[in-house]
């Protein structure tokens, strides 16, 4: 009896999981490191500006700043100059009826009182601010 060279092999039709476990496992130990350095840090609202430069000065946001001793100070005609609180939400209050998506930035010293910030921050958007924003440097190496 003469047995025929060729046998017959019968087809697998199994999916080979083990390099997607391995992918997988490596996905997750990416997404687990680097998920808490994602956590970290202030989130600053600044303004986004095209490469070509700006014909006017409306979609400059306005910038109230807050000193280490907790006096607020606004730029106003070319001038640094020291306002309350009550007077800055008027100003706001008027910039903000004629320009109501301007943004509001607060530059505040990192000394400051964080309870000076969070007023300033809810009297702004009481009179109406939208987009209040906080201004930070970057990481010094």
């Amino acid at each position: 009896m003469i047995r025929s060279k060729h046998k017959k092999r019968k087809l697998v039709a199994e999916i080979n999981v083990i390099p997607y476990v391995d992918v997988t496992f490596v996905l997750l130990v990416v997404f687990m490191v680097t998920a808490p350095l994602l956590m970290q840090g202030v989130q600053v609202n600044l303004p986004a500006v095209d490469s070509a430069p700006i014909k006017s000065n409306d979609n400059d946001p306005f910038i109230v700043s807050i000193k280490n001793d907790g006096s607020y100070w606004i730029d106003q005609r070319g001038e640094n100059q020291n306002k309350n609180l009550n007077e800055i939400k008027q100003i706001i209050e008027k910039i903000l009826s004629q320009s109501p998506e301007k943004q509001i930035l607060i530059w505040g010293d990192e000394k400051v009182d964080y309870g000076s910030v969070v007023l300033l921050m809810s009297e702004l958007q009481k009179v109406g601010a939208t987009s209040v924003g906080l201004i930070t440097d970057p990481p010094r190496d």
